[in-house]
């Protein structure tokens, strides 16, 4: 049946929510086979070339939000690192580290439920600054409207990145302080600004399989450019800090699903992609993925640069 369904995408169709959950059922003994498929998808519509970003936690912590997942949470007990946005200069070394490293994004990301008016005058200057250096500069900055963003916009801002997390439907579970519609609200006034979006999500908060079915299909409906594939690492401290990771083939299942389901868009593997696939994180590109966070990320050890492009070199590909 797999067969069938990697036809149906390779030939421009596009499954339904019925076929995505009989790519979802793929049993442990025909994940090779769902893998070479998803492969062979990834080929055909991103090529070989691999998107890189790299991120910078510019403002940590004390967040007023609840996320359940967070450790910036202020509801959380993490002992994290908690410090105010941090200097231009600072921002600019970590994107010249990441220009000379090979990597094409660079993300300025802020805890918070969102930024204030003198922040953002703040974090224009560093978007000038990482856009004359070479890089295509993104922001989170949380819930803006869309003057914020066409302001960011005009400033030289590429790409703003904004997670709806999971369905609509568990949303509340993992969050009671903003809504599922408060994060549509701020993708469609990003899109209406002319930027380009990259919204995905968090896997192993406890949903389901019908919840990643259903992001999969509300983020193709938003028609955004990058879907950032993120992996809970539970944090001591916070409300899921006694979760159990996702075990690695699973989590390599969720990405072969969506490049099934959203055949034409950038799959960036991102936040936990070391701590829950381990060895076979190699794997993330036969299993569909063609992006990837490299560097750290907010509050956990990613992976080094170098790794990263001698990954992409073993493989045959070529960073984008």
């Amino acid at each position: 049946m797999i067969d069938i369904l990697a036809d149906k995408v390779l030939n421009g169709g596009s499954l339904t929510k019925e076929e995505a959950f009989q790519v979802a059922g793929v049993q442990r003994k025909n994940l090779f086979n769902l893998f070479s498929f998803a492969n062979k998808i990834r080929e055909k519509f991103r090529t070989d070339s691999v998107d890189l970003c790299a991120i910078v936690n510019a403002k940590s912590g004390a967040c007023p939000e609840d996320c359940s997942y967070c450790a910036q949470s202020s509801k959380s007990k993490t002992g994290i690192e908690v410090y105010p946005l941090i200097r231009k200069e600072v921002v600019l070394e970590k994107a010249k580290e990441a220009k000379e490293a090979g990597v094409k994004r660079f993300c300025i990301v802020t805890s918070g439920r969102r930024i204030g008016k003198a922040e953002l005058f703040e974090i224009v200057t560093m978007v000038k600054k990482i856009r004359r250096i070479g890089l295509l500069p993104c922001a989170t900055l949380g819930l803006l409207s869309k003057g914020e963003l066409l302001f960011l916009k005009e400033s030289g801002l590429e790409r703003y990145h904004h997670n709806l997390e999971t369905s609509e439907r568990f949303f509340p579970e993992i969050c009671r302080t903003h809504t599922y519609h408060d994060k549509l609200k701020t993708i469609e006034a990003a899109k209406a600004a002319g930027l380009s979006i990259c919204s995905g999500g968090i896997f192993g908060l406890g949903e389901t399989w019908e919840d990643r079915i259903d992001m999969a299909f509300a983020l193709k409906e938003l028609d955004v450019n990058s879907i950032p594939v993120n992996f809970l690492i539970p944090v001591k401290g916070t409300s899921l800090g006694d979760m159990d990771m996702l075990y690695p083939f699973e989590a390599l299942k969720i990405i072969s699903l969506y490049r099934f389901l959203l055949p034409g868009k950038e799959i960036r593997i991102c936040g936990g992609r070391m701590q829950v696939l381990g060895e076979f994180n190699s794997m993330v590109f036969i299993a569909g993925a063609d992006s990837l966070l490299t560097g750290n990320y907010l509050t956990t050890t990613g992976r080094t640069f170098k790794d990263d492009l001698k990954l992409i070199r073993d493989y045959g590909l070529k960073v984008g």
